[in-house]
């Protein structure tokens, strides 16, 4: 029983001392088509062990990064591959020819997730930003982190077919597949915030960028749109990033000490389930009085993926102190 205690001792301190030396984050395609999440670190931090992949119809994947990690994701779509093995999507292109991104950025117009991990008095700061452009719904949810400001945000209406037509990108095909920025579209200081316009007092909303605000009140809609578009929050343990979510998408909130989880509740698209990898991440607010702690609590920290193989570790010694000893 000592032995048993020592282990769930050993594991809560790993968990309360070490649980935020990685996040995750967990992509899930609602879409009705394939889609290629494309990741870009910011300058100065090293790339993440992928930066391109294929999302099928109904797919999640859970990445994991480390907890000082700054950069982008967005969703690239109708991608193609050429006899030649090039590899080029129609909107969210990152221009490498490949499946991985390798460093190449989005081309716009792309709806893009926008992150700062253990930034400023330790907070994550994270958008959703239509700056560049729009080509997917995207929603972000923050899951077991705490903050007044640690909420959902960003752009779950399909504003391709609402887009106007001088703004209008469309495949071959005739379909319309994105929707540029008024920057993008006429390259005009004053829609894009330079030279003159470079600073909060001169740039200031066009009329194009007002559509996208008022469609999607809490994405990023021009550069200078922080104050109701940049979210913050303290201890998330994972992202959830859906791309499509549906209409009747809403974010269900628990809270025993201010935390906050959130995720999608969709319950009229269940052949569009995706997989459980949403469902294993787990809430832990404040500390624990160790010697109360249950061994059901004890399991459930142990099961942590970032400390097992600790906690393995130290069975092991143990066994072996048996045998010697």
């Amino acid at each position: 029983m000592a032995q048993v205690k020592l282990l769930c001792s050993f594991a809560l301190f790993l968990f309360i001392t070490g649980a935020n030396s990685a996040a995750t984050f967990t992509m899930v395609n609602k879409c009705q088509q394939t889609i290629w999440p494309g990741l870009l670190s910011n300058a100065g931090i090293a790339p993440l062990s992928t930066t391109g992949f294929a999302l099928q119809r109904g797919e999640s994947r859970t990445i994991t990064v480390p907890s000082s990690w700054g950069g982008r994701f967005w969703g690239r779509t109708h991608c193609t591959e050429d006899s030649t093995g090039k590899f080029t999507c129609a909107t969210g292109d990152c221009g490498s020819g490949k499946l991985e991104c390798a460093g190449g950025n989005a081309a716009p117009p792309a709806t893009l997730a926008e992150f700062t991990l253990d930034g400023s008095g330790g907070m994550d700061f994270f958008d959703v930003s239509l700056v560049d452009g729009y080509n997917l719904p995207m929603l972000v949810v923050p899951q077991g982190g705490t903050g007044n400001n640690c909420t959902a945000t960003g752009c779950v209406v399909d504003l391709n077919g609402a887009c106007p037509s001088e703004l209008k990108v469309q495949s071959v095909g005739g379909e319309n597949v994105a929707c540029k920025s008024a920057c993008e579209a006429f390259g005009q200081d004053e829609y894009c915030c330079a030279r003159a316009y470079n600073n909060p007092n001169t740039c200031k909303p066009s009329s194009y960028s007002m559509l996208f605000k008022k469609a999607c009140p809490s994405a990023y809609s021009f550069a200078y749109d922080d104050k109701t578009s940049t979210f913050t929050c303290a201890g998330a343990s994972n992202y959830l990033i859906t791309f499509c979510p549906s209409p009747n998408t809403s974010q269900k909130s628990s809270s025993s000490s201010g935390g906050q989880s959130q995720e999608p509740d969709d319950k009229n698209n269940n052949d569009n389930k995706p997989s459980s990898t949403m469902d294993n991440s787990m809430v832990y607010d404040g500390a624990w009085d160790v010697s109360t702690a249950s061994s059901t609590t004890c399991m459930h920290v142990i099961s942590s993926p970032a400390i097992a193989g600790a906690v393995a570790f130290l069975t092991a010694t143990f066994q072996l102190h048996r045998h010697l000893f």
